[in-house]
């Protein structure tokens, strides 16, 4: 490696861990507004008569829909709860529950035992942070050293990997219990051209938990059903382009996409090295703040007692500004509850004025050929690491002879184009990347500086359409592409419902202010309180589906 090479390297890590201490120290003070006991009560899961699950959401007092990681960390604590019995209702939950919606793929064989070593460190008062002894999913296709990870595809279904990817041993090390692995789209919806979100060779169909013939949207899907369900606390998921904050907005939950670098992406399946990046999913803004903090590298113990101890501060929308993208072509629907978002954003304290972020058109028009390109290098280069198809010429043959592959992802259509798609060296290639990232950030940066804003807010989703292999998914939802290709963070949060369908509010700002954003996020959570509790329906007329 060049010196230049190096120095450029140097100052990358350098910089990531200056974000991972920003976010540790400046999220902490500023996330009082996602304390406890701002949440609507939980709906009856028995409201929907014998489609509803019946096995118990508390434990001890505690309600798992509701309880965040600081209150199971004050449990523990004081000796009233164990991570051995947190871990047991979790695992009963997905044995009870998981057949409806098909969102965990396997538990960890250890999981038990990772527990009870949390158990002791908590009786020694050897607690390694706030996530030591706290039940975690991940999506499929981050690499474990003692689970399968096939990124839903039976190519991969083998030996598992030799190692770990980075952000589970940080995981590891936090003392998380790693519960399972999360079903998800095969291939991260990088196959078809006309994929079935929630779709694997491997796992078969993920269902939304709110309604159970609707999709749960992106490849990150089983990681947020399953969160919706309450199987677990927290989640991993991974985006290129709307694949943590799509099934966090259609499954009612939270999720962020970190500013591009600050999680490693070493050891996660590959869309793409300038656009993917692994987050976490909660049903909480705190939750997820404080798993993002161990997964971009800063955990210790006094993290938990600054986020337990920090203090709500009146106001926090207070001279906020806010920039609305509505996005009109979701829906009659979505735009009335955008409207009504903002009004409570409003009485709030905070200010909100209508934008459209420029360039999207452009954004659209590159973005594919871009991502075919730099997914033939990035796949070659995991598959060289793995036992099976060796490239992605050698994949493409592999689904060509199962037929278990092409039963809902018929075709492989992104696999042909990107292996015809010109090299990463050719001039075309960089051409399209440098617009991409210069256009992208630019829609960012001149709405918020034209405005003067925080952030940009618009609809996560629309309301989840039904599930249809033949048909495929509706078409691509253009709020996520600004800060997905620019690299920049973003975090949706719930909104509200058309009929039974939850909507998310997607917040954007700049790069690396992954800190403010999820302090903001936390205000308007508070304020919108919009969470509620799955009623798993079998379905639902369109007249229920799309309210009034």
């Amino acid at each position: 490696m060049k010196n230049t090479a190096k120095n450029t390297a140097k100052n990358a890590v350098k910089k990531r861990s200056c974000v991972a201490l920003t976010v540790a120290l400046a999220v902490a003070p500023l996330l009082a507004a996602g304390v406890p006991g701002q949440r609507a009560p939980a709906a009856d899961s028995g409201a929907a008569g014998s489609s509803s699950p019946t096995e118990s959401t508390l434990l001890r007092g505690v309600d798992l829909e509701t309880v965040t990681i600081p209150e199971l960390q004050a449990h523990m604590k004081r000796g009233s709860l164990t991570s051995s019995e947190l871990t047991r209702a979790y695992l009963r939950r997905i044995k009870a529950i998981n057949p409806k919606i098909n969102a965990v793929l396997r538990t960890s064989p250890t999981a038990l035992r990772q527990a009870a070593a949390s158990d002791t460190r908590h009786r020694l008062g050897k607690v390694r942070g706030p996530l030591d002894g706290i039940p975690v999913l991940l999506k499929d296709n981050v690499n474990t050293r003692d689970m399968p990870t096939t990124a839903g595809s039976l190519a991969l279904a083998g030996s598992p990997p030799d190692t770990d990817a980075e952000l589970v041993v940080r995981l590891r090390a936090a003392g998380a219990v790693i519960l399972g692995k999360a079903n998800m789209s095969e291939w991260a919806n990088f196959r078809a051209a006309k994929p079935t979100s929630g779709w694997s060779a491997v796992g078969g169909q993920t269902h939304d938990p709110y309604v159970l013939d609707r999709n749960p949207c992106g490849s990150s899907s089983g990681s947020a059903a399953a969160l919706a369900a309450s199987l677990a606390q927290v989640a991993i998921g991974t985006e290129t382009d709307g694949s943590i904050v799509c099934p966090a907005g259609m499954n009612g939950v939270v999720g962020h996409k970190p500013s591009l670098g600050l999680v490693s992406q070493s050891g996660v399946v590959p869309i793409s090295a300038e656009q993917d990046t692994a987050g976490p999913m909660a049903r909480n803004v705190i939750d997820t703040a404080i798993t993002l903090s161990v997964l971009s590298g800063h955990n210790t113990a006094g993290a938990d007692a600054a986020l337990t101890d920090a203090v709500t501060r009146p106001g926090g929308l207070r001279g906020k500004r806010i920039g609305l993208w509505r996005l009109p072509s979701l829906g009659a629907e979505v735009d009335a509850l955008m409207t009504r978002t903002a009004a409570q954003l409003r009485a709030a304290g905070a200010t909100v004025v209508e934008v459209t972020p420029p360039y999207q058109d452009r954004l659209a028009e590159l973005e594919f050929p871009a991502l075919l390109s730099e997914f033939h290098r990035d796949i070659d280069a995991y598959l060289s690491t793995r036992k099976g198809p060796r490239d992605l010429a050698e994949l493409i043959e592999f689904n060509r002879t199962h037929p278990a592959e092409q039963s809902c992802f018929a075709g492989q259509e992104l696999f042909e184009q990107a292996l015809a798609a010109p090299s990463t060296t050719d001039p075309r290639y960089r051409a399209m990347r440098a617009e991409l990232k210069d256009l992208s950030r630019r829609s960012i940066d001149e709405t918020m500086a034209a405005h003067d804003l925080d952030a940009i807010a618009s609809p996560t989703n629309p309301p989840a359409w039904t599930t249809d292999c033949a048909r495929g998914d509706n078409d691509v939802i253009p709020s996520s592409t600004p800060a997905a290709v620019a690299g920049y963070p973003s975090l949706s949060v719930p909104a509200g419902s058309v009929g039974e369908l939850p909507v998310g509010l997607l917040l954007m700002t700049g790069n690396h202010r992954d800190a403010e954003l999820l302090s903001l996020g936390a205000a308007v959570e508070q304020h919108l309180n919009a969470w509620r509790t799955p009623r798993y329906l079998p379905s639902v007329t369109s007249d229920t589906a799309h309210g009034e």
